[in-house]
Protein backbone atom coordinates (compact mmCIF):
# COMPACT_ATOMS: atom_id res chain seq x y z
CA UNK A 1 0.00 0.00 0.00
CA UNK A 2 1.36 3.59 -0.87
CA UNK A 3 1.78 6.53 1.90
CA UNK A 4 -1.44 8.21 2.13
CA UNK A 5 0.15 11.53 1.33
CA UNK A 6 1.43 9.97 -1.71
CA UNK A 7 -2.34 9.78 -3.18
CA UNK A 8 -4.02 12.69 -4.31
CA UNK A 9 -7.44 13.40 -5.19
CA UNK A 10 -8.68 14.76 -8.59
CA UNK A 11 -9.23 18.57 -7.52
CA UNK A 12 -5.44 18.81 -6.22
CA UNK A 13 -4.17 16.75 -9.41
CA UNK A 14 -5.92 18.93 -11.72
CA UNK A 15 -4.28 21.74 -9.65
CA UNK A 16 -0.92 20.68 -9.95
CA UNK A 17 -1.54 19.46 -13.70
CA UNK A 18 -2.26 23.58 -14.49
CA UNK A 19 0.93 24.13 -12.71
CA UNK A 20 2.74 22.04 -15.21
CA UNK A 21 2.77 18.19 -12.89
CA UNK A 22 3.17 15.29 -15.75
CA UNK A 23 0.20 12.88 -15.67
CA UNK A 24 1.35 9.03 -16.96
CA UNK A 25 -1.65 7.12 -17.82
CA UNK A 26 -0.50 3.55 -17.29
CA UNK A 27 -3.69 1.80 -18.63
CA UNK A 28 -2.91 -0.13 -22.45
CA UNK A 29 -3.32 1.80 -25.36
CA UNK A 30 -6.62 0.64 -26.12
CA UNK A 31 -7.90 2.24 -22.82
CA UNK A 32 -5.54 5.34 -23.32
CA UNK A 33 -7.51 6.11 -26.94
CA UNK A 34 -11.03 5.18 -25.68
CA UNK A 35 -10.57 8.38 -23.39
CA UNK A 36 -7.72 9.93 -21.11
CA UNK A 37 -6.93 13.38 -19.17
CA UNK A 38 -5.67 15.93 -21.90
CA UNK A 39 -2.22 16.29 -21.79
CA UNK A 40 -1.36 12.83 -20.10
CA UNK A 41 0.98 10.73 -21.98
CA UNK A 42 0.15 7.12 -21.96
CA UNK A 43 3.04 4.54 -20.65
CA UNK A 44 1.51 1.40 -20.36
CA UNK A 45 2.44 -1.29 -17.90
CA UNK A 46 0.58 -3.73 -20.27
CA UNK A 47 -0.32 -4.18 -24.05
CA UNK A 48 -3.80 -4.99 -25.32
CA UNK A 49 -2.76 -8.14 -25.74
CA UNK A 50 -1.67 -8.73 -22.27
CA UNK A 51 -4.45 -6.92 -20.53
CA UNK A 52 -6.67 -8.96 -22.44
CA UNK A 53 -4.64 -12.12 -21.16
CA UNK A 54 -4.71 -10.95 -17.53
CA UNK A 55 -8.42 -10.32 -17.78
CA UNK A 56 -9.37 -13.88 -19.08
CA UNK A 57 -6.83 -15.55 -16.08
CA UNK A 58 -8.43 -13.73 -13.53
CA UNK A 59 -12.11 -14.90 -15.01
CA UNK A 60 -10.66 -18.39 -14.84
CA UNK A 61 -8.37 -18.95 -12.46
CA UNK A 62 -8.86 -15.89 -10.42
CA UNK A 63 -7.01 -12.88 -8.89
CA UNK A 64 -4.22 -14.72 -7.71
CA UNK A 65 -3.34 -15.93 -11.01
CA UNK A 66 -4.02 -12.86 -13.12
CA UNK A 67 -1.56 -10.64 -10.89
CA UNK A 68 1.24 -13.11 -11.15
CA UNK A 69 1.08 -13.25 -14.90
CA UNK A 70 0.93 -9.66 -15.19
CA UNK A 71 3.51 -9.07 -12.78
CA UNK A 72 5.80 -11.42 -15.12
CA UNK A 73 5.36 -9.62 -18.17
CA UNK A 74 5.98 -5.88 -16.15
CA UNK A 75 9.10 -6.58 -13.69
CA UNK A 76 11.31 -7.07 -17.09
CA UNK A 77 10.22 -4.19 -18.67
CA UNK A 78 10.47 -1.73 -15.32
CA UNK A 79 14.12 -0.21 -15.98
CA UNK A 80 12.50 0.82 -19.50
CA UNK A 81 9.53 1.96 -17.97
CA UNK A 82 11.02 4.07 -15.26
CA UNK A 83 13.40 5.81 -18.24
CA UNK A 84 10.56 6.55 -20.48
CA UNK A 85 9.00 8.04 -17.65
CA UNK A 86 12.13 10.12 -16.49
CA UNK A 87 12.76 11.15 -20.42
CA UNK A 88 8.81 12.37 -20.26
CA UNK A 89 9.15 14.52 -17.26
CA UNK A 90 12.59 16.42 -18.40
CA UNK A 91 13.04 17.52 -14.79
CA UNK A 92 13.53 15.48 -12.16
CA UNK A 93 11.71 17.63 -9.37
CA UNK A 94 8.80 18.04 -11.62
CA UNK A 95 5.80 15.99 -10.17
CA UNK A 96 4.55 12.84 -12.17
CA UNK A 97 0.81 11.92 -10.68
CA UNK A 98 -0.19 8.73 -12.59
CA UNK A 99 -3.18 6.72 -12.85
CA UNK A 100 -4.97 4.04 -14.37
CA UNK A 101 -9.04 3.19 -14.54
CA UNK A 102 -10.30 3.55 -11.13
CA UNK A 103 -6.84 4.10 -8.75
CA UNK A 104 -5.77 -0.03 -8.86
CA UNK A 105 -2.94 -1.85 -8.57
CA UNK A 106 -1.03 -0.75 -11.84
CA UNK A 107 -1.05 2.75 -10.74
CA UNK A 108 -0.40 2.20 -7.22
CA UNK A 109 2.88 0.10 -7.84
CA UNK A 110 4.11 2.28 -10.54
CA UNK A 111 4.08 5.35 -8.24
CA UNK A 112 5.71 3.13 -5.59
CA UNK A 113 8.70 1.99 -8.58
CA UNK A 114 9.03 5.97 -9.19
CA UNK A 115 8.92 6.93 -5.57
CA UNK A 116 11.47 4.00 -5.19
CA UNK A 117 13.72 5.59 -8.05
CA UNK A 118 13.79 8.68 -6.58
CA UNK A 119 10.93 10.97 -8.60
CA UNK A 120 7.91 12.98 -6.78
CA UNK A 121 5.25 10.64 -8.00
CA UNK A 122 1.47 10.76 -6.63
CA UNK A 123 -1.28 8.25 -7.67
CA UNK A 124 -4.46 9.87 -8.74
CA UNK A 125 -7.37 8.63 -6.64
CA UNK A 126 -10.30 6.90 -8.38
CA UNK A 127 -8.36 7.20 -11.58
CA UNK A 128 -9.54 8.10 -15.03
CA UNK A 129 -12.67 6.89 -13.73
CA UNK A 130 -13.21 9.61 -11.50
CA UNK A 131 -12.34 12.06 -14.04
CA UNK A 132 -14.70 10.48 -16.07
CA UNK A 133 -17.16 11.57 -13.85
CA UNK A 134 -16.14 15.21 -12.90
CA UNK A 135 -16.35 15.53 -17.24
CA UNK A 136 -19.87 14.06 -16.93
CA UNK A 137 -21.11 16.46 -14.03
CA UNK A 138 -19.58 19.44 -15.52
CA UNK A 139 -21.48 19.18 -18.86
CA UNK A 140 -24.63 18.30 -16.70
CA UNK A 141 -23.96 20.91 -13.52
CA UNK A 142 -20.91 23.17 -14.80
CA UNK A 143 -20.59 26.86 -15.52
CA UNK A 144 -18.99 28.60 -18.45
CA UNK A 145 -19.14 32.26 -20.61
CA UNK A 146 -20.70 33.06 -24.07
CA UNK A 147 -20.25 31.33 -26.82
CA UNK A 148 -21.03 33.53 -29.32
CA UNK A 149 -21.74 31.79 -32.86
CA UNK A 150 -20.67 32.01 -36.32
CA UNK A 151 -23.17 29.83 -38.81
CA UNK A 152 -23.36 30.74 -42.78
CA UNK A 153 -23.77 28.65 -46.16
CA UNK A 154 -21.30 25.96 -46.55
CA UNK A 155 -18.12 27.20 -47.85
CA UNK A 156 -18.37 30.65 -46.31
CA UNK A 157 -15.44 30.17 -44.39
CA UNK A 158 -16.31 30.13 -40.98
CA UNK A 159 -13.37 27.56 -39.79
CA UNK A 160 -10.75 29.32 -41.22
CA UNK A 161 -11.50 32.35 -39.93
CA UNK A 162 -12.26 30.88 -36.14
CA UNK A 163 -8.20 30.02 -36.51
CA UNK A 164 -7.35 33.17 -37.96
CA UNK A 165 -8.89 34.67 -34.86
CA UNK A 166 -7.20 32.64 -32.90
CA UNK A 167 -4.21 33.28 -34.25
CA UNK A 168 -4.65 37.31 -33.33
CA UNK A 169 -5.70 36.31 -29.71
CA UNK A 170 -9.45 35.98 -29.78
CA UNK A 171 -10.65 33.41 -27.57
CA UNK A 172 -12.17 30.75 -30.08
CA UNK A 173 -13.41 26.85 -29.53
CA UNK A 174 -12.29 24.79 -32.88
CA UNK A 175 -15.24 23.04 -31.84
CA UNK A 176 -14.89 20.80 -35.48
CA UNK A 177 -11.03 20.89 -34.46
CA UNK A 178 -11.40 19.24 -31.69
CA UNK A 179 -13.64 16.57 -33.50
CA UNK A 180 -11.53 16.09 -36.09
CA UNK A 181 -14.32 16.23 -38.79
CA UNK A 182 -15.29 19.21 -40.50
CA UNK A 183 -19.01 18.49 -39.87
CA UNK A 184 -20.60 17.62 -43.22
CA UNK A 185 -21.07 14.32 -45.14
CA UNK A 186 -17.43 14.72 -46.69
CA UNK A 187 -15.96 15.92 -43.34
CA UNK A 188 -13.70 13.37 -42.83
CA UNK A 189 -12.06 13.69 -46.21
CA UNK A 190 -8.17 14.07 -45.62
CA UNK A 191 -8.04 13.77 -41.63
CA UNK A 192 -6.74 11.57 -38.98
CA UNK A 193 -9.98 8.89 -37.36
CA UNK A 194 -11.99 10.73 -35.13
CA UNK A 195 -11.67 10.55 -31.25
CA UNK A 196 -13.68 8.58 -29.12
CA UNK A 197 -16.72 10.20 -27.38
CA UNK A 198 -15.54 10.39 -24.11
CA UNK A 199 -12.16 11.88 -25.81
CA UNK A 200 -14.14 14.61 -27.39
CA UNK A 201 -15.79 15.66 -24.29
CA UNK A 202 -12.77 15.71 -22.37
CA UNK A 203 -11.48 18.00 -24.89
CA UNK A 204 -14.53 20.12 -24.39
CA UNK A 205 -13.96 20.12 -20.83
CA UNK A 206 -10.41 20.97 -21.48
CA UNK A 207 -11.25 23.91 -23.43
CA UNK A 208 -14.43 25.27 -21.63
CA UNK A 209 -13.24 25.37 -18.19
CA UNK A 210 -10.87 27.85 -19.44
CA UNK A 211 -13.72 30.14 -20.46
CA UNK A 212 -14.98 32.09 -17.05
CA UNK A 213 -18.79 33.19 -16.28
CA UNK A 214 -17.63 36.23 -17.38
CA UNK A 215 -15.98 35.98 -20.88
CA UNK A 216 -16.72 34.91 -23.65
CA UNK A 217 -15.39 32.95 -26.67
CA UNK A 218 -16.39 32.16 -30.51
CA UNK A 219 -17.41 28.98 -32.22
CA UNK A 220 -18.88 28.03 -35.15
CA UNK A 221 -22.63 27.00 -35.06
CA UNK A 222 -22.98 22.99 -35.77
CA UNK A 223 -25.52 20.57 -35.68
CA UNK A 224 -25.63 18.25 -32.36
CA UNK A 225 -23.43 15.67 -34.49
CA UNK A 226 -19.88 16.51 -35.85
CA UNK A 227 -19.22 12.94 -37.36
CA UNK A 228 -19.92 10.26 -35.20
CA UNK A 229 -19.39 12.67 -32.12
CA UNK A 230 -22.38 14.13 -30.37
CA UNK A 231 -22.20 17.46 -28.43
CA UNK A 232 -23.17 17.22 -24.97
CA UNK A 233 -26.57 18.69 -24.67
CA UNK A 234 -26.58 21.48 -22.17
CA UNK A 235 -23.55 22.76 -24.73
CA UNK A 236 -25.74 22.41 -27.87
CA UNK A 237 -29.19 23.96 -26.21
CA UNK A 238 -26.28 27.11 -25.68
CA UNK A 239 -25.43 27.75 -28.92
CA UNK A 240 -29.14 28.09 -29.65
CA UNK A 241 -30.01 30.70 -27.98
CA UNK A 242 -27.07 32.99 -28.84
CA UNK A 243 -27.62 35.81 -31.33
CA UNK A 244 -26.23 34.67 -34.55
CA UNK A 245 -23.21 36.20 -36.81
CA UNK A 246 -24.38 35.45 -40.23
CA UNK A 247 -21.64 35.25 -42.69
CA UNK A 248 -22.68 35.67 -46.24
CA UNK A 249 -19.90 35.56 -49.54
CA UNK A 250 -19.81 34.72 -53.31
CA UNK A 251 -20.13 31.18 -54.71
CA UNK A 252 -16.96 31.37 -56.50
CA UNK A 253 -14.92 32.23 -53.16
CA UNK A 254 -17.42 29.59 -51.20
CA UNK A 255 -16.32 26.89 -53.98
CA UNK A 256 -11.97 28.31 -53.57
CA UNK A 257 -12.43 28.09 -49.55
CA UNK A 258 -13.52 24.19 -49.83
CA UNK A 259 -11.24 23.57 -52.78
CA UNK A 260 -8.47 24.77 -50.42
CA UNK A 261 -9.94 23.12 -46.87
CA UNK A 262 -10.30 19.95 -49.03
CA UNK A 263 -6.94 19.78 -50.63
CA UNK A 264 -9.51 18.45 -53.28
CA UNK A 265 -6.41 17.86 -55.87
CA UNK A 266 -4.04 16.00 -52.95
CA UNK A 267 -7.09 13.63 -52.23
CA UNK A 268 -7.81 10.13 -53.62
CA UNK A 269 -10.51 11.22 -56.06
CA UNK A 270 -11.77 7.52 -54.70
CA UNK A 271 -12.32 9.04 -51.71
CA UNK A 272 -15.41 11.01 -52.65
CA UNK A 273 -17.69 8.03 -54.49
CA UNK A 274 -18.85 7.01 -51.39
CA UNK A 275 -20.28 10.21 -49.76
CA UNK A 276 -21.67 11.51 -53.25
CA UNK A 277 -23.45 8.48 -53.45
CA UNK A 278 -24.94 8.50 -49.90
CA UNK A 279 -26.89 11.81 -51.42
CA UNK A 280 -28.84 9.25 -53.63
CA UNK A 281 -32.26 9.18 -51.43
CA UNK A 282 -32.69 12.98 -51.25
CA UNK A 283 -31.23 14.02 -54.75
CA UNK A 284 -32.24 11.03 -56.93
CA UNK A 285 -30.27 8.82 -58.90
CA UNK A 286 -29.90 11.37 -62.16
CA UNK A 287 -28.46 13.95 -60.44
CA UNK A 288 -25.94 11.55 -58.46
CA UNK A 289 -24.73 10.25 -61.65
CA UNK A 290 -23.79 13.71 -62.75
CA UNK A 291 -22.35 14.42 -59.95
CA UNK A 292 -19.99 11.22 -59.83
CA UNK A 293 -19.40 12.06 -63.55
CA UNK A 294 -17.87 15.60 -62.35
CA UNK A 295 -15.63 13.36 -59.96
CA UNK A 296 -14.47 11.09 -62.47
CA UNK A 297 -13.36 13.87 -64.69
CA UNK A 298 -11.68 15.70 -61.63
CA UNK A 299 -13.91 19.03 -62.53
CA UNK A 300 -13.57 20.13 -58.50
CA UNK A 301 -14.97 23.54 -58.96
CA UNK A 302 -17.76 22.11 -60.99
CA UNK A 303 -18.28 19.51 -58.54
CA UNK A 304 -18.25 21.72 -55.43
CA UNK A 305 -20.54 24.40 -56.93
CA UNK A 306 -22.96 21.82 -58.38
CA UNK A 307 -22.19 20.29 -54.09
CA UNK A 308 -23.28 23.97 -52.96
CA UNK A 309 -26.70 24.69 -55.27
CA UNK A 310 -28.35 21.02 -55.24
CA UNK A 311 -27.74 20.07 -52.09
CA UNK A 312 -25.76 22.21 -49.17
CA UNK A 313 -27.75 25.34 -49.42
CA UNK A 314 -31.31 24.03 -49.95
CA UNK A 315 -30.30 22.09 -46.73
CA UNK A 316 -28.92 24.81 -44.72
CA UNK A 317 -30.16 28.14 -46.16
CA UNK A 318 -33.46 27.84 -44.36
CA UNK A 319 -31.44 27.53 -40.74
CA UNK A 320 -30.76 31.25 -40.96
CA UNK A 321 -32.03 32.50 -37.18
CA UNK A 322 -34.39 35.10 -36.38
CA UNK A 323 -31.92 36.84 -33.77
CA UNK A 324 -28.71 37.30 -36.12
CA UNK A 325 -26.18 39.80 -37.44
CA UNK A 326 -25.52 39.45 -40.98
CA UNK A 327 -22.15 40.17 -42.51
CA UNK A 328 -21.16 40.07 -45.62
CA UNK A 329 -17.30 38.54 -45.53
CA UNK A 330 -14.42 38.13 -47.99
CA UNK A 331 -12.74 34.71 -46.44
CA UNK A 332 -9.46 35.93 -47.91
CA UNK A 333 -9.18 38.98 -46.23
CA UNK A 334 -8.40 39.96 -42.64
CA UNK A 335 -11.99 40.32 -40.98
CA UNK A 336 -11.04 40.91 -37.60
CA UNK A 337 -12.14 44.43 -37.39
CA UNK A 338 -15.80 43.65 -38.93
CA UNK A 339 -16.31 40.76 -37.33
CA UNK A 340 -15.21 42.28 -33.03
CA UNK A 341 -17.51 45.57 -33.87
CA UNK A 342 -20.01 43.13 -34.68
CA UNK A 343 -19.40 40.65 -31.41
CA UNK A 344 -19.53 44.26 -29.30
CA UNK A 345 -23.10 44.20 -30.80
CA UNK A 346 -23.65 41.11 -29.25
CA UNK A 347 -22.37 41.51 -25.76
CA UNK A 348 -24.13 45.06 -25.32
CA UNK A 349 -27.37 42.25 -25.20
CA UNK A 350 -28.54 40.26 -22.76
CA UNK A 351 -26.67 37.36 -22.04
CA UNK A 352 -28.52 34.62 -23.47
CA UNK A 353 -25.79 31.96 -23.86
CA UNK A 354 -23.67 31.58 -20.34
CA UNK A 355 -23.93 28.79 -18.80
Amino acid sequence: MLHPGLIIDLATALDWRDQNSLFIDVRSPAEYADGHIPGACNVPLLNDTERAAVGTLYKQQGSSAARQFALEQVAPQLPRLIDQIVRLQGDRRRPLVLYCWRGGQRSQAMTAFMQLAGLPAFQLQGGHKAFRRHVVDFFANGTWGRLLVLRGLTGVGKTRILRQLDQQGVSVLDLEGLANHRGSAFGAIGLHPQPSQKQFEALLWERLRHIGPDQWALTEGESRHIGRLVLPLRLYDALQQETTLWLETALDKRVQVIAEDYAVGDQPAADFIPPIRALRQRLGQARVDALLQLQQQRDWPALIAALMTDYYDPLYGHTKPERRIDLWIDPFANQQRELLAAIDRILSQPDNGAI
